[in-house]
C-alpha cells in the first residue's frame, strides 16, 4: 500500500517500470539472439527441463504476462489524461493497442475529418467515433499533457512489439515445445495459448472452458443489434479446423478443439508422445466428427401397409347379441328428445329455455305426447321378476308375519300370505284400509 500511494499518476516513469528492468532486458535481448540463430537440434536429445532454450521459453511466458499487465497501466495512464479531449472514446474503443494508436493518430485536433483512421479501426467504429468526436464537450489538451500521452502510446506500442517478438520465439520452438497442441491448433495459436496461460504446465492445468475463453476481446458493436454478434471465442478462432467449420456448427467445433488442446497441453506437459503423434490422432478425429455433423440426416423409409387380413373377423353374434342390443336400444321418445326442429323453440322443464329441452316432443300441435310407447321387453322382464318376487316371510305360521306395500292408488296395503295362498283356489279376498277412514270391500268370484 506504501508503494501504490507513493506512486506519481501525472508520471510515466513511475507509473511503468518494466521496461527499464535488468529482467525485461536480458530477456528482449536472447530473444533476439535466438531469432537470428534459429533452433539448435542439438539440443533436442536432453532433459526438457534442462534444455536452456526450454526456460528461455518458459521466462518468455511470463514475460508476456507481464507485458500484457504493463499494456494495461499505460492503457489506463493514457485514458486518465486523453479523458479532457475526448471522454466517449473509450467507450467507442476498448482494446488498449488500437486505443493507443487512435489517441496517437488524432493528438488535438478537434475535426475528426481531417484525420484517417483507416485500417486502425473497422468502418463501422470509424464512423461512429467521427460522428461523436463532432458533437463532444472535450477541449484541446495543453501541450505537456499531450507530450506525455503520445510518449505514453509510444511506450505502449513497443511493448506490444515486444510481445510479438516473445511469441514469434515461443512459435518457432513449439514444434519441439509442445509437439501435440501444435499438431492440432498450429504453432502460432499454440504459442498464443502458451504465453496468455503463463506457460505449457498452467496450460496443462486450466480446464478446457478457459482455454476456449483465451485471448477473447470484448465485442464492441458500437450501437448496433447484438443479433448477429458471434459468441466469445479466444484464440481458437485463428486456428485452421475453426475457420473451414461452417458458421452454424462452430460453436461445437470451439468447444471441441478446447477440449483435446486441453488434453494434447497435458501430455506434452509431461512429455508423454514427444513425436507429436497424439496430437495428429486427436486432430483427425476432431475431423471425422465435424464431417459426421455435416452429414445429412437419413432418409425416411416408406413405410408398407400391413398385410391384409383374409380370415374373418371374429364378431360376436346370435341372439345374446341381439337381446343385448335390444336391451340397450335407444327408445322412439328419447330420439325425438334429442332431435330439433328448425325455427320452432322447444320446450323445456323449467320453461324460458332452462332445464332439460323436450327436443321434437309434443310439437304435433295440441300440447300432448304424439308418440306410441310400446311396451318394452326389458321392462316386461322386470315386471315379471317383480311379479314373481315375494313379500315377505318364506312360508312361516306367526301371527305376525304380515308384509307392507305401497300401492299408487290406496296408499298402505296391509296383506296376510298365509290367507292369499289358502284362497287362490276358490277365489281372491282383498281387504283395502284407507288412510283416512277404514273401510272393507269383499269381491268374491
Amino acid at each position: 500500500m506504501a508503494d501504490i500511494e507513493a506512486l506519481n499518476y501525472d508520471d510515466l516513469d513511475s507509473v511503468s517500470k518494466l521496461q527499464k528492468t535488468q529482467r525485461y532486458i536480458d530477456i528482449m535481448q536472447k530473444v533476439e539472439d535466438a531469432l537470428e540463430k534459429g533452433s539448435d537440434m542439438s539440443n533436442h536429445g536432453i532433459v526438457l527441463e534442462d534444455d536452456p532454450e526450454y526456460q528461455l521459453i518458459v521466462d518468455c511466458n511470463a514475460l508476456s504476462v507481464d507485458i500484457e499487465n504493463e499494456i494495461v497501466i499505460i492503457h489506463n495512464f493514457i485514458r486518465d489524461n486523453y479523458r479532457l479531449k475526448f471522454p466517449e472514446l473509450e467507450s467507442l474503443v476498448h482494446h488498449p493497442i488500437d486505443y493507443a494508436r487512435v489517441v496517437k493518430k488524432i493528438g488535438n485536433e478537434m475535426d475528426l475529418t481531417l484525420v484517417d483512421l483507416e485500417g486502425l479501426l473497422p468502418s463501422a467504429i470509424i464512423m461512429v467515433v467521427s460522428v461523436t468526436a463532432s458533437t463532444t464537450s472535450g477541449k484541446p489538451l495543453p501541450e505537456e499533457n499531450l507530450k506525455k500521452t503520445v510518449d505514453a502510446c509510444d511506450r505502449a506500442l513497443a511493448l506490444d512489439l515486444a510481445k510479438k517478438k516473445v511469441l514469434d520465439f515461443v512459435e518457432s520452438r513449439m514444434g519441439y515445445i509442445a509437439p501435440n497442441l501444435s499438431a492440432i491448433v498450429g504453432s502460432a495459436v499454440a504459442a498464443k495459448l502458451m504465453g496468455t496461460a503463463g506457460g505449457l504446465t498452467a496450460l496443462a492445468k486450466m480446464p478446457a472452458c478457459n482455454v476456449q475463453l483465451l485471448g477473447a476481446k470484448r465485442k464492441n458493436l458500437a450501437g448496433f443489434s447484438t443479433a448477429t454478434s458471434q459468441f466469445r471465442v479466444g484464440y481458437i478462432e485463428q486456428t485452421e479446423i475453426f475457420q473451414s467449420t461452417p458458421p452454424s456448427l462452430r460453436m461445437r467445433a470451439c468447444r471441441l478443439l478446447a477440449a483435446k488442446s486441453t488434453l494434447s497441453a497435458r501430455v506434452d506437459s509431461t512429455r508423454g508422445d514427444p513425436t507429436g503423434k497424439t496430437g495428429r490422432t486427436l486432430r483427425e478425429e476432431i475431423l471425422k466428427k465435424i464431417e459426421k455433423w455435416q452429414e445429412p440426416p437419413p432418409a425416411k423409409q416408406p413405410k408398407p401397409l400391413p398385410v391384409p387380413d383374409s380370415e374373418p373377423k371374429k364378431k360376436r353374434g346370435g341372439r345374446r347379441l341381439r337381446k343385448m342390443k335390444e336391451r340397450y336400444a335407444i327408445t322412439d321418445m328419447r330420439k325425438l328428445a334429442n332431435r330439433m326442429q328448425f325455427g320452432v323453440p322447444e320446450e323445456s322443464s323449467l320453461g324460458d329455455g332452462l332445464g332439460e329441452g323436450y327436443g321434437m316432443l309434443g310439437q304435433a300441435g295440441n300440447g300432448k305426447l304424439r308418440v306410441s310407447v310400446g311396451q318394452s321387453k326389458l321392462a316386461a322382464k322386470v315386471a315379471k321378476k317383480f311379479k314373481e318376487k315375494q313379500y315377505g316371510s318364506s312360508g312361516a305360521t306367526s301371527g305376525l308375519t304380515s308384509s307392507l306395500a305401497f300401492t299408487p292408488v290406496q296408499g298402505i296395503e296391509l296383506s296376510n300370505p298365509q290367507a292369499h295362498a289358502n284362497q287362490l283356489g276358490s277365489g281372491t279376498q282383498s281387504t283395502y284400509f284407507s288412510e283416512i277412514g277404514t273401510f272393507s270391500k269383499i269381491k268374491r268370484t
